[in-house]
């Protein structure tokens, strides 16, 4: 008898059904007969057609903006509401800040009873749960890979072989652009490595002045072409 005892909240209830494109019409015509037989007004439906993973469901909008204090949001099935647990609870919270209850009719849980609400605290406690494993797995991964000595984020562009390589040249003197077009690297690609791993060259005069040789030898190769281009 315990876990009928109601808590509290007007009559008015207010549906939301949503329906996937593989059983659309099925499933339309299940959840609404569902909906209605439980009390809800088909004027107080409101309906999505997406998958349960998309972010943008604008009759689930309209619906939390319609619904006011006191009424009772009813699904028929608890997956038609939330993309996933945290989202669901979340969504049960925000209801139960505007004191609005809520009721799946497959789970048979309803808020506005104790026994629903203890549902409702145990399905709280699993997500954080959740949540709790997940940045351990995380910071588990993290430490694994820094004994391993590589950093969280996204790998290298460089392969080992090729900065192996990148870094001879340089030390013996030649220029950034040089080695990067040797080794058919994107010069940015390689500042960048460069600059990760902490390399300076042996000389910053030398190195200037490879640069500068490097992009005035480019643009004397550049100059014949021109004057046959004025030429013609």
């Amino acid at each position: 008898m315990t876990g009928t005892v109601k808590i509290g909240f007007s009559d008015i209830l207010v549906g939301y059904m949503r329906v996937s494109s593989v059983d659309e019409r099925q499933s339309v015509y299940l959840q609404r007969d569902a909906l209605v037989q439980a009390g809800v007004d088909e004027r107080h439906i409101f309906q999505d057609k997406a998958s349960g993973a998309r972010d943008d469901r604008p009759g689930l909008k309209k619906c939390l903006s319609y619904i006011k204090s006191g009424d009772t949001l009813v699904v028929w099935k608890l997956d038609r509401l939330g993309r996933s647990l945290p989202h669901l609870l979340t969504i049960i919270e925000d209801l139960k800040a505007k004191s609005v209850a809520f009721r799946s009719l497959t789970e048979q849980m309803d808020t506005t009873t104790s026994h629903g609400e203890l549902m409702f605290s145990l399905f709280g406690a699993l997500a954080q749960y959740e949540r709790a494993l997940i940045h351990e797995r995380v910071m588990a991964g993290l430490a694994a890979a820094k004994r391993r000595g590589r950093i969280g984020g996204r790998p290298p562009s460089i392969s080992q072989e090729r900065l192996d390589m990148a870094l001879d040249y340089l030390n013996k003197g030649e220029s950034k652009l040089s080695v990067a077009r040797r080794l058919t690297i994107p010069r940015t690609t390689l500042l960048n490595t460069l600059e990760r791993i902490g390399w300076q060259p042996r000389s910053e005069s030398e190195e200037g002045d490879g640069d500068v040789d490097e992009r005035t030898a480019e643009n004397n190769e550049k100059k014949p072409l021109n004057r046959r281009r004025r030429q013609a």
